[in-house]
Order: C-alpha cells, then structure tokens, then sequence
C-alpha cells in the first residue's frame, strides 16, 4: 500500500499545492487545507481466540469539515499506514466537493489482515475501533463507511458498538450497512455504477459507442465487479481482469480475448476479490503476471485496486489503442504518468470524479438513516446518475475552457468550493 519510495500523503499534497497555485489561494488557505484539522491515533487490544491479547494500531484522519461532516471508508489492511490515511482524507474532502454533497472528508483505518482473523477477532477491532473514538465521531460530526476488506458486517458491529455507548438509535452514524439494519438499496453497486457512468459520458465526448469498446480491470473487488457488470450491460467487452492472490501472494491477470464471463468468475471468487488460478484455467482464461492489465489492447483501462499503480514507468506499458483511463481506486495514477496520459491524448477520469459514486450513495444512505425514510433502488441509482453525469459535465466543461487536463479541472472545482466555505465561516 505504502513504499519507501512512495509517500500517498506528499502526493495527495503535491496535487493540493499546484491547484492553490492556479487558484491564487493565500497562505493561510493553503497551510489550512494542505493538512487534516485533526487526526487520532490509538491502539486497540483484543483477545484472541487462543486467549492471547493482540494490540492493533488504528487510526482517524479528519481532513476538513467546512461543507459538513466528514466522511469516508475504513480500510483493514497489514500495510496501512497514517500518511496513506492521510492522503485518502484529503482526497474525501475533494471527492465530496466536486461532486458537491454537503460533506467533508475524512478516512480510518486499522493495520491488521482480515484473512488471518476471525469473525469473533475483527468484531473485537470493530468495536475496539468505535471505543476510542466514541466522542469523536457521529452522523452529525464524522461518518464512517466500508473501504478496502471492511464490510457491511464490520459496519454494524461499529454501528451497534456506538448505539450502545450512546445509548439511543443513531444508525446515520455509519453507512454500508446491511440494507435490513438501515442500509441504502443501491450502495452495493454505487462505486463501480459511478464509473461506468463517468465512462459513458467520456465516450460520448470522444463519438465512441460502447459496443465498440473493450476494456482491461485491476481488481476484482466490489468496485471491480459492479463497474464490469454495468459495462457489460451498456455494451462494452472486458477481456482482462487482475486481482491479488493470498495464496501465493502476488498477483495475476486472467485474460479471455473473447470476453469474460462476470458470473462464471464470481463463482471461483473468494470474499476478498481473488480468483481461484486453476479454477479459472480450467474455464479457458490465460493466466498472466498481474502486471500485464495495463499493457492490454484494449480501448478503456480501469485500475480499481490499491493506489500507485500507473507510475512514471507502467505508463510506458500502456498501448496506443487505449482511449480512456478511469480511476476506480484512489491514487492510482502518479504525477508524472498524469503528464504522459495528457501528453498521448489519452481521456483520464481522475478518481476524485470517477468513484464519486459511492462517496455519493453514502451520502444518500446517511439522509435516508437521518430521516428513517428509505427510497427504492430505481431512484437511488436514477439520483446517483444525475449526481455523476452533472459533475462529470462540470469538470469536462471547465479543463475544455481552461485548456486544462481533466484531473486539474476536478481539482479546481473542488478546492475552490472548500476554500470559499473555509473563508465564508472566517476561519482562514
């Protein structure tokens, strides 16, 4: 997740400084939003189920909460560190603001690896986790959701943790619920549908029909699988998919030029996102080193795993056929191939735009759970739609004004609604 050589955070910061420089933003603006307003770190025991005590390091980022509570995901993972969280906050805070819901950003997470622990151990982190941030968090303060190997169950563990320490129903405290305890119809779909949805429009700008597409995915997570679904279903053919291998530990790519089958693979998938290697020779697919997603002949690339994945030199692999790149995960793209994308005329989605979808229906279910009214699929993912159509316009509208690429028009949205609610409250 986070190397020597890559620091998330100084990235997220980079990005940060160059649009405050093309914003003319005042020091103080700058010192104020290059950095969290507040962060906790803290360590939670539990007993395991040999009867030894484990201590685990966790962790709160809240970015900024000008425009309204933060919000953002939990990430479970053995490498995770306070700088990734850090720059996954502010990216939250950015995210919500180019897709302008009334929320700030904000991101947790714990270093531990759910493969190797038990139903009974991650429910003891879950609750650990909410122990020590109980007057710290809230629907009205900062609201937590699922991110990387974190789910609904994780969600209501935390949810039931915090109600009992509250002790009243607070269930807009925490959203990826399980839809029967308060969850959101749609939210299942909405990061992956959100992608498509930004697709569909990149492709409508460039006079591509989706049928003629094809398109390589890394990943095969919840974003992964809903975004393949949903651009199978408007057309498109993907030919390529990586995810990670726990057995083995690293990761390969399954490759059918014909197409994949969703189902077929979801059938030899474990509930991390990894596909059975011999299972899936045994149905035909090529298996690749996990690297070889990016250097496919395909029109669309989208990296939906872990950040730092199209760097300086993997950008190199990609091939003159590719069209559009849209990010599905946070971070995946550094700087420098940012250039190298613009440069090639390759049509990038930046993430902050691109998995707004699912930033978007957590907002959605923390409205309905506030409300205790509960809408129906159709007019959650018909609402999600409007929301990603009308900010992808937005960004497309002002990098072709602008004369910029589309990840500083994002940028530039973004920033400048949470500057100007930092300075509308007086607080730079």
């Amino acid at each position: 997740m986070s190397t020597q050589s890559f620091n998330p955070f100084h990235m997220a910061q980079s990005q940060f400084d160059k649009i405050a420089h093309m914003l003319e933003l005042d020091s103080a603006v700058r010192e104020f939003l290059r950095n969290p307003v507040r962060e906790y770190q803290f360590l939670i025991p539990v007993r395991m189920d040999d009867g030894t005590v484990t201590v685990f390091r966790g962790f709160r980022v809240q970015h900024n909460d000008a425009r309204g509570p933060s919000k953002g995901g939990i990430r479970f993972h053995p490498q995770e560190t306070i700088d990734t969280v850090r720059a996954l906050a502010m990216w939250m805070t950015w995210k919500c603001g180019v897709v302008d819901i009334p929320l700030g950003g904000g991101k947790g997470g714990v270093v531990c690896d759910p493969h190797n622990l038990s139903a009974r151990e991650q429910e003891g982190i879950c609750r650990g986790w909410v122990r020590q941030l109980s007057r710290n968090v809230g629907p009205y303060q900062d609201v937590p959701a699922p991110d990387v190997m974190t789910s609904a169950q994780h969600m209501l563990w935390m949810l039931d943790e915090y109600e009992r320490i509250r002790g009243e129903k607070l269930p807009g405290f925490i959203t990826g619920k399980p839809v029967g305890m308060g969850g959101s119809l749609g939210r299942t779909e909405a990061t992956g549908f959100g992608v498509i949805f930004t697709v569909r429009e990149a492709l409508k700008e460039l006079g591509i029909r989706p049928s003629d597409t094809t398109a390589s995915v890394q990943g095969f997570g919840n974003v992964a699988q809903y975004a393949i679904r949903l651009y199978s279903q408007i057309g498109g053919t993907v030919t390529c998919v990586s995810c990670w291998d726990q057995k083995e530990q690293t990761s390969f790519a399954y490759r059918k030029k014909t197409g994949i089958d969703l189902d077929e693979l979801l059938g030899i998938t474990d509930r991390f996102g990894g596909i059975d290697k011999e299972k899936a020779r045994d149905l035909g697919y090529e298996v690749l080193n996990g690297d070889e997603w990016i250097s496919q002949e395909v029109d669309i690339l989208i990296p939906a795993a872990l950040e730092n994945q199209v760097t300086g030199e993997s950008v190199k692999k990609i091939s003159g056929r590719v069209k559009v790149v849209a990010e599905g995960a946070n971070g995946p793209t550094t700087p420098e191939a940012d250039q190298e994308l613009y440069n090639r005329n390759i049509f990038l989605i930046p993430d902050l735009l691109c998995n707004a979808g699912g930033v978007t229906c957590s907002y959605f279910e923390q409205v309905q759970s506030n409300m205790n009214y509960f809408w129906e699929k159709d007019e959650v993912l018909g609402k999600l739609d409007v929301k990603m159509t009308t900010a992808f316009l937005a960004v497309s509208d002002l990098a072709q004004r602008r004369k910029q690429n589309t990840r500083n028009a994002a940028y530039l949205i973004a920033v400048d609604r949470i500057a100007r609610a930092c300075r509308d409250r007086g607080w730079v």
